[in-house]
């Protein structure tokens, strides 16, 4: 197969690449698109270009870890997880490990310096999710509810610089954040939780009315020792709903729960134990300073309130704003635990032998193209996922008002592909390493397990995917290049091994598919809203779900862009092949019937497939050695190592 490269010189980086005699590649007009190739000549698979293997793993964990940010965004919590206080600990009851994981919270807390800081910067707060997820998955939702939801709202609302966080930033009281109630999850716009404005004595009187507004699941127990929550009520004044605002309202101290709240745990769930409660409150009491204020709503002292925005809806949305910066590390999650259970499975697979075709031969696993063609299929959708992560994450820190809206719904598709994916190819990765990936002390059972909170959590995957759709309907024109639009006649010269190609078919199915969904609303019943959107809403998602892949190949190209050791832009050109080859698998049909493609072309796929995962199967060790986790983490996983047995050994005689 013919390798590519992108036509652009990438930038000197000492220690990455500093030898005189490795050329660059050429210069390539700065404005022309990442996916304008040149074909280059082949290069054998089992005779990489010049550079060391460490030369290639440092350059591709250089872009896989934020380039130039890599030491302020990671060092911190990689070197947190190397600990000896992050390992496995077995046999612990679900109440333990929940203790666990909120003295953990408090070592988090140690090296964070400024709390604000980290609640304010949000490649932090992501990357803070990205490590510590992987050896607890507990600890993730407990930090970014501290730090994002609970602290990150408090510091996004009036007064920020004069209310006393000290509390907060050092640990002596956990933030929490309740806002959803048993009746109301993704519609928690219609709360019933309310906060009633005391004219005589200038209190709110924070009341649960119902059942059906008991605030569900936040973690509001005694563990994990005082705790304080943001609680989102709607703000009667003389009997008039002004909308939903967030109150600060203290839970428990040393003694317990303080009087008025009611908390009880709920029954244990599936993941990382934490505690979940159903909380209420009995004609609780505040002070005027407890309502968190902003731009979207102040109320004088008259008890009148101003807003800039007419809607309640709007005002709400305002309120919850940290939901945003929450799906980010919802992702991060996703992409960390993602890329640990492949470093797992793909060592297990090289110290694994089973017995070979002739008698008496052992071989690895890896020697088989039907174990080690799933992995590699993972490896090239772990890749795109950390890119696309990286790309969205430095967007969504520079935003301002007038991309808002779409930058949100970016980081909402985002969230749901990153998070599904990595379901995904955490089962497939437990299963590769048979029964012994069944062990906790593996940490491949709990991965796809934690997960499932993360799909959930900050907007639940399907209903994100259904706003994004709506919105991208006829809000959205689909960014082709070069490759895109041209005359199908042209196509027939295009070759599989094409990147530009490649990306070009995907972005024409995106296209193809908001077309069918524009075309079945509008043909929908009359008068029947719903029904025309039911008639549009498969056709939509399956638009939003090839815009995701489309965002993380173009993130895929700016990487190889910026690649200066020669193996490592051939290893992420192949790595990227083989994830659009894939996207684009369950399309080919559409794309020949409208002259994308030509028979030739879905003929040619399984074999451009078979031959772009036999280039990579050599360097899959590299592959996975460039996600940098730590020596200390994989030396206490046995799976993950050729001592499997004796540490197992061990392991089962207390040792």
């Amino acid at each position: 197969m013919t390798l590519l490269t992108f036509q652009k010189q990438a930038p000197q980086r000492a220690g990455v690449l500093d030898h005189p005699d490795i050329a660059l590649p050429k210069a390539r007009p700065v404005d022309a698109s990442p996916f304008d190739l040149a074909p280059v000549a082949p290069v054998p698979a089992a005779c990489p270009p010049a550079g060391s293997a460490d030369t290639t793993t440092g350059d591709l964990t250089y872009l896989l870890f934020d380039r130039g940010e890599r030491d302020r965004v990671h060092s911190t919590w990689r070197g947190l997880i190397s600990t000896e206080d992050f390992r496995h600990r077995p046999g612990l009851t679900p109440e333990q490990r929940t203790a666990l994981s909120y003295n953990r919270l408090r070592q988090v807390n140690s090296v964070v310096g400024q709390a604000a800081d980290l609640a304010r910067d949000p490649h932090l707060l992501a990357s803070l999710h990205e490590w510590t997820g992987v050896v607890d998955g507990a600890l993730g939702t407990l930090a970014g509810i501290h730090y994002n939801l609970f602290l990150g709202s408090l510091l996004d609302h009036d007064g920020a610089d004069g209310r006393d966080l000290s509390e907060y930033s050092s640990m002596r009281r956990t933030g929490t954040f309740l806002c959803t109630e048993l009746d109301h999850g993704n519609d928690a716009s219609s709360l019933r939780t309310t906060a009633t404005l005391d004219r005589e004595t200038g209190e709110f009187v924070l009341h649960t009315p119902t059942p059906g507004a008991q605030k569900f699941m936040p973690n509001t127990s005694l563990t994990g020792g005082p705790k304080s929550a943001l609680v989102a009520a709607r703000l009667l004044v003389d009997g008039e709903d002004q909308g939903i605002f967030l109150f600060l309202t203290p839970l428990s101290g040393a003694t317990g729960t303080l009087p008025g709240i009611r908390v009880r745990c709920l029954p244990a769930r599936t993941g990382s134990p934490v505690d979940h409660c159903l909380t209420s409150f009995d004609q609780v009491r505040l002070p005027r300073e407890a309502l968190l204020e902003a731009e979207h709503g102040r109320l004088d002292q008259q008890g009148v309130l101003s807003s800039s925005l007419g809607s309640r809806r709007k005002r709400f949305l305002h309120s919850i704003g940290r939901v945003t910066a929450g799906k980010l590390c919802m992702s991060a999650a996703g992409i960390g635990v993602t890329r640990a259970a492949l470093a797992i499975s793909v060592r297990h697979a090289h110290h694994r032998h089973i017995s070979g075709p002739k008698a008496g031969e052992r071989i690895p696993l890896i020697a088989h193209r039907s174990h080690y063609s799933r992995l590699l299929q993972g490896l090239a959708t772990a890749y795109a996922m950390t890119f696309l992560h990286r790309s969205v994450v430095s967007r969504w820190a520079r935003h301002d008002h007038t991309d808002r809206d779409a930058t949100e719904r970016l980081v909402a598709i985002t969230k749901g592909w990153i998070t599904w994916q990595a379901r995904a190819i955490t089962i497939e990765c437990r299963e590769r390493c048979g029964a012994q990936g069944l062990f906790s002390v593996n940490a491949l059972a709990d991965f796809p397990l934690n997960l499932e909170g993360a799909i959930t959590a900050e907007g639940d995957n399907l209903v994100i995917w259904l706003k994004a759709a709506g919105e991208m309907l006829f809000q959205h024109r689909t960014e082709r290049h070069a490759e895109s639009g041209q005359d199908p006649s042209a196509q027939e010269t295009r070759s599989l091994s094409d990147l530009g190609f490649l990306r070009g078919l995907l972005a024409e199915a995106e296209s193809l598919w908001q077309t069918r969904a524009r075309a079945e609303l509008r043909q929908g019943p009359a008068g029947n809203s719903l029904g025309r959107w039911n008639a549009a809403s498969s056709s939509a998602l399956k638009m939003v779900s090839i815009h995701a892949p489309l965002q993380a190949a173009d993130a895929f190209a700016d990487a190889i862009e910026q690649a200066v050791d020669p193996t490592a832009r051939t290893l992420l050109e192949q790595l990227c092949r083989l994830f659009l080859l894939h996207q684009l698998t369950e399309h080919t049909g559409d794309l020949l019937a409208d002259g994308h493609m030509t028979a030739d072309h879905v003929r040619a796929l399984p074999a451009a497939l078979d031959a772009v995962t036999a280039e990579l199967a050599p360097h899959m060790m590299t592959l996975v050695d460039a996600f940098d986790l730590p020596a200390e983490y994989l030396a206490s996983v046995p799976v993950a190592n050729s001592s499997c047995a004796d540490d197992f050994d061990r392991l089962v005689d207390g040792g």
